[in-house]
């Protein structure tokens, strides 16, 4: 069972009301709250912050993606992992269990950009639970070289549901030792980012 966040946990730490002040939207602009999966991805915490912002913004339940068997801390042995897993197909298996998926409308899928392309954890979320029918919708953290194939490839494994415009920004550089950027005045930016994306793709009234 995974450990979820529901959207009452920050009325309760914030205080009632402080959310929708602090993200300048009313009530009614939540969007089935209950419907909504926020699934993520991250090694430097970049796209977690990220997801924590939709989440903040859109309510729902977040989930971070654990592997049954993590990646070395060292950041050159991971990348040669990658390569190989990407080489033969291997889909890393997954610590993170999700119950009753199909009780979702909206699933964002949060991810960094490994490669160039979709990290080999999330193709096996993608692969391992029926998103048919649902609004997939994609953001991600880079270390300023795009988004690569990724959000290709996530059309790619899923074909039957709707995948609307994704995000993505710009976030550590693991490899220079930039871990995570997204916080203080840069994670305002990114605030202010999301939530218009959000609205761009009616996610937020």
């Amino acid at each position: 069972m995974v450990k979820v966040i529901p959207i009452f946990f920050y009325f309760i730490s914030l205080g009632s009301g402080s959310l929708l002040k602090c993200s300048g939207l009313k009530s009614e602009e939540y969007l089935h709250a209950d419907k909504i999966l926020i699934v993520y991805l991250s090694r430097t915490n970049n796209t977690k912050a990220v997801a924590e912002i939709i989440h903040k913004n859109t309510g729902g339940d977040l989930v971070a993606l654990e592997l049954a068997t993590p990646y070395p801390e060292n950041y050159r042995a991971t990348v040669q992992q990658v390569v190989e897993e990407n080489e033969s197909g291997y889909l890393p298996p997954l610590k993170t269990k999700i119950d009753d998926i199909q009780r979702y409308d909206i699933v964002f899928v949060g991810f960094p950009t490994w490669g160039m392309k979709l990290p080999p954890p999330m193709k096996t979320f993608l692969k391992q639970y029926n998103l048919s029918g649902k609004k997939v919708i994609p953001f991600n953290t880079n270390g300023g070289y795009g988004i690569g194939t990724s959000f290709q490839t996530v059309k790619e494994l899923c074909p039957a549901s709707e995948i609307p415009e994704g995000f993505s920004m710009k976030g550590g550089e693991e490899v220079y030792g930039k871990l995570l950027v997204i916080k203080d005045d840069k994670a305002v930016e990114a605030e202010a980012e999301v939530v218009s994306w959000l609205k761009k793709i009616k996610i937020l009234k």
